[in-house]
């Protein structure tokens, strides 16, 4: 029931779009988008979510988990491929949770090595906007940059303040927000040394850098007028708003999102629309891969 909700979100916002854009200039803008361009962007994105992989292992090694990094990129591989292309009730990280427990890991360990790692990257992206918003200081108009770099600072001062949940003892007496005060504890002691986390929410940015990259690359194929610095302020916003999972992974909510806020920019809407859709093609394509590692995984059990 919920995919179909999802489904109706999606087609309702693609209606709504198409409403508004003429399917057939959208159409040669894809046919005539330059090949070599996607490929790079292509590559781009493979790396981001290696990346992204890579960052899930280091935060493990700080809890109980042995597994070699080969491990942690098959399964980060599977839950894209799970986001991106099967319209499933399981979704990218329960498949990663059930990837550790499979592995004679405690359900609650995995449950929290998935979570920190998914915070970590929300704050890398946090991050990336917040420094390219002041970098880039009137790339956008003055309330766009505002708002934006008020999300930003207050998103990552959110997370500096879970760090001290755990002295609110009152938290406990409820069983909600007593997972923040769980968190809190597990926070603390998987990052004592402040240095690491910063490590890890630094490969957060670069795992982000490499997705406006693979942007920027699609930009490029389709000859669409918008710089690198107008992409790091514009895109990790879009990327935000995706994480909301009210349509089936993204599509609609990231289309509607770029188109609005490239608006901003004057930028040709069809051709915005254009490089939403390859990116959005380029994204299930990338998570391939997690096709073959989880048909491996069957066939081992």
């Amino acid at each position: 029931m919920k995919n179909i909700i999802k489904l109706i979100i999606t087609i309702a916002i693609f209606y709504y779009l198409f409403q508004h854009i003429d399917f057939d200039t959208l159409w040669q803008r894809l046919s005539n988008s330059h090949g070599g361009w996607i490929f790079v962007a292509l590559l781009m994105q493979l790396t981001s979510t290696y990346l992204a992989a890579y960052r899930w292992f280091k935060i493990s090694q700080l809890l109980v988990f042995k597994e070699k990094l080969s491990f942690y990129v098959q399964s980060y591989f599977k839950g894209t491929f799970f986001n991106q292309v099967l319209p499933s009730s399981i979704g990218g990280d329960a498949v990663r949770i059930i990837d550790l427990t499979r592995e004679n890991y405690d359900k609650k360990d995995a449950f929290y090595g998935v979570f920190v790692d998914r915070v970590v990257g929300l704050v890398g992206l946090l991050v990336l906007n917040l420094i390219a918003s002041i970098l880039f200081y009137g790339t956008f108009e003055q309330e766009f940059s505002q708002l934006i770099i008020f999300i930003a600072l207050s998103g990552i001062i959110g997370f500096a303040s879970l760090f001290h949940f755990h002295r609110l003892k009152f938290l406990e007496k409820y069983k909600f927000l007593n997972l923040f005060n769980r968190l809190a504890k597990r926070l603390n002691t998987l990052y004592a040394s402040r240095m690491l986390l910063i490590k890890h929410i630094s490969i957060s940015v670069i795992v982000h850098l490499f997705s406006v990259l693979t942007m920027y690359g699609l930009s490029l194929s389709l000859g669409l007028d918008l710089s690198f610095q107008t992409l790091l302020i514009a895109v990790p916003p879009v990327f935000l708003l995706t994480i909301v999972p009210l349509s089936l992974a993204g599509w609609g909510i990231r289309e509607g999102a770029m188109i609005g806020v490239f608006m901003l920019v004057g930028a040709d809407q069809t051709k915005v629309l254009a490089m939403s859709i390859l990116y959005g093609l380029l994204l299930i394509i990338s998570a391939l891969p997690g096709s073959y590692f989880w048909i491996k995984s069957k066939k081992a059990t």
